[in-house]
Order: C-alpha cells, then structure tokens, then sequence
C-alpha cells in the first residue's frame, strides 16, 4: 500500500499507533481478499465488495495521515 511512500510510512509507524493500526487493518483485509479471490476461503461476491470498500477508506484514511505529516516535515 502506497509504496511511494515507504519512507513516511516507516516513519508513521514509529510515531502513530493509529496510523499502525488503520495499516494493519488494510493489509489483513488486502489478505482476507486475496484469499477469497483464490479460492481459500468462501466469501459471496457481496462480502468481497463490502471487504473491497472498507480497504479502500482505509488506504484514504492513511494516505491523509501520510499527506499530513509530509506537511509537518516540510
């Protein structure tokens, strides 16, 4: 996830629990997915879409958190 920013992300999960939190939250969602894409766990296409959704707001809420702090190092 937002891999363009690796540098502020590894810096934000030094300093912001929430920001480790919303990001690990993403990720086992991203995994959750894969899974159900793959065939290893049985989700409907509904479950996929609304699991699809919530990563999304989750990857907006941290590249808000990422945008914030590039303005606090600027």
């Amino acid at each position: 996830m937002l891999h363009e920013y690796r540098d502020e992300i590894h810096e934000l999960k030094q300093q912001n629990a929430h920001f480790v939190k919303v990001f690990e939250k993403h990720n086992e969602l991203d995994q959750k997915i894969e899974d159900a894409e793959a065939g290893r766990v049985i989700l409907t296409d509904i479950e996929i879409e609304t699991l699809k959704k919530e990563k999304l707001l989750l990857k907006d809420e941290a590249y808000k958190m990422i945008m914030d702090y590039r303005k606090t190092k600027a």
